[in-house]
């Protein structure tokens, strides 16, 4: 099979523009950022930003094909994606622990775009910096998400932190199922600002306040934030689309759980939900191997620069003990005047 022509067999013309970011505003995000080595961009009228490879990407990913019965777990980084990938994957797997906790997620429910992050140069150095035994393993890794998925076996479950309007057109049309998880900002802020630290793609050497300032500013990959939430906020009436917030999954467990299972047609008994609320508690969650990106961390994607875990605490407000006064308040002044904007209020 020519993967590539079933990758792109939808042929839809990419509608929007690609442009490199200002000049003088790369030079600092490069020297910021260390996991890009070329530029960044920005994509279409709502400017969404992405490293170089996009420029050759992002068509790609609006021409792949979805498949009937597929689930889509579409996201804003840092939104309870991990969690929800987990859930899913049990929920339409007939609650399949052993392989749940001994094959990786990233495998099970991979990562559509993910390649799109990997600069070659950043590719060369893991290959050099590790033994030669794990070069299948970084190729592996490293080769984009899409090219692989069209051999996959149905039901796939898929990843994207892509908004609606980059991803196919026909998503919502087709018949599969979509889930979409937003989160409270504060929280995705804080939360992305240890991913970019931790990940050498990303390779953040700064501080959380200018962390901040490259997100409300929209210079970080996937924003704009509210432009993305909007996306999949305005789609929450398809039939196809379950919009949830992870405050109510953090919330009341079960309930979500019930919402998802429903969703995706799976029937679960109370002893089946409960077994699955102990997998997901935070305090068994963080702790389990395949969903904490270990292989990344054999090859040196996931650097050693203090974080202990890809998975957090799983909780809301930790941002609380981490920003300093001004930062909160120029966040509470960005949040305020995009939610009057937006009209999308969050759980308290």
């Amino acid at each position: 099979m020519d993967i590539t022509e079933d990758v792109a067999n939808n042929n839809y013309k990419f509608p929007y523009e690609i442009t490199k970011i200002d000049e003088d505003v790369n030079k600092k995000l490069l020297e910021d950022f260390k996991g890009e080595r070329t530029t960044f961009v920005q994509i279409g009228p709502k400017n969404y930003f992405f490293p170089a490879k996009f420029l050759e990407d992002a068509p790609k990913y609006y021409n792949f094909e979805p498949r009937k019965d597929d689930i889509w777990i579409v996201t804003f980084p840092r939104s309870g994606t991990t969690w929800t990938q987990e859930m899913v994957w049990l929920l339409a797997n007939n609650f399949d622990y052993k392989t749940a906790k001994t094959v990786s997620l990233n495998e099970r429910c991979p990562f559509l775009e993910f390649g799109s992050f990997v600069h070659e140069e950043v590719k060369l150095e893991f290959l050099q910096e590790n033994d030669p035994t794990k070069k299948e393993i970084i190729e592996e890794v490293t080769f984009p998400e899409y090219l692989k998925l069209p051999l996959r076996k149905s039901p796939r479950i898929i990843k994207t932190h892509l908004p609606f309007s980059l991803l196919p057109p026909n998503l919502l049309k087709i018949g599969c199922k979509v889930i979409y998880v937003a989160r409270n900002p504060k929280d995705v802020i804080n939360s992305f600002y240890h991913l970019n630290k931790l990940f050498k793609t990303q390779g953040y050497e700064g501080n959380l306040r200018d962390y901040c300032e490259y997100f409300i500013k929209n210079l970080q990959p996937w924003t704009p934030y509210w432009e993305h939430l909007k996306e999949g906020y305005d789609n929450k009436d398809e039939e196809s689309l379950l919009f949830m917030f992870y405050e109510d999954l953090l919330r009341d467990c079960k309930r979500g759980i019930k919402k998802v299972a429903d969703f995706i047609g799976c029937k679960i008994t109370d002893d089946e939900l409960d077994a699955l609320k102990e997998h997901l508690d935070i305090k068994n969650f963080k702790n389990n191997p395949s969903v904490n990106n270990a292989a990344l961390k054999d090859i040196g994607i996931i650097r050693n620069c203090g974080e202990n875990s890809f998975i957090r605490n799983g909780k809301s407000g930790s941002w609380k003990n981490e920003m300093d006064q001004e930062t909160i308040n120029k966040i509470d002044f960005w949040i305020n005047e995009n939610q009057r904007k937006f009209n999308i209020k969050f759980p308290e």
